[in-house]
């Protein structure tokens, strides 16, 4: 089928199971990927999931095509996301370059500024940077830790993430640099650590 998402949404809203099947089907990997970068927690990233498209199925009815569907729903996962409280502790990062590219000022990933010299010390150290990651995130704000990881997990640009928040470009430059500026005091430990070794 290669119906565009405003003949499955007008479908849907007149009562397609099917179309809104579709529509779910279509997004819902995007979905699950952003509540996972923002929970670092499967199990709940699929409870920010089902909340997600609890809440697109109640409102479709009243979407009025005023942006695109992908933005809206976007939109709604943001929401989710900042007010779902996680409450597991025991869940590390799986990987630090996963999705985490160059910054703006083309530095470099993460992963690969913090990379063991040595096969001995890989597994001590990704333990000890997966720890102060996981604590440096959790410090944050939920917006500026929602901007972090859709600037550095999932790769958009700022005016996307503006869009997704529905808020100022300006916002989101001043909810990353304060993310950047306290993942970076929080992880300076770690960086002087490897420049000595």
């Amino acid at each position: 089928m290669n119906s565009n998402d405003n003949e499955l949404i007008m479908k849907a809203q007149r009562g397609d199971r099917a179309a809104f099947e579709e529509l779910v089907q279509r997004y819902d990997r995007k979905v699950l990927s952003i509540a996972l970068s923002f929970t670092r927690n499967a199990e709940d990233a699929k409870d920010v999931y089902q909340e997600v498209f609890l809440r697109v199925h109640r409102a479709l009815p009243r979407f009025q095509f005023r942006s695109k569907f992908s933005t809206w729903l976007h939109r709604v996962t943001t929401n989710v996301c900042l007010t779902h409280k996680s409450r597991s502790r025991d869940h590390l990062f799986d990987s630090l370059d996963e999705g985490y590219g160059q910054d703006e000022n083309g530095s470099r990933a993460l992963g690969e500024s913090l990379a063991a010299d040595s096969r001995t010390d890989e597994l001590l150290v990704s333990s000890e940077i997966s720890c102060r990651i996981k604590g440096a995130m959790q410090q944050l704000s939920p917006q500026q830790r929602l901007v972090f990881t859709l600037r550095h997990f999932k790769g958009h640009k700022l005016r996307e993430i503006a869009e997704i928040m529905n808020c100022a470009e300006g916002t989101v430059k001043k909810y990353l640099f304060t993310a950047t500026e306290r993942m970076r005091e929080q992880l300076r430990p770690v960086y002087g650590g490897k420049a000595n070794g």
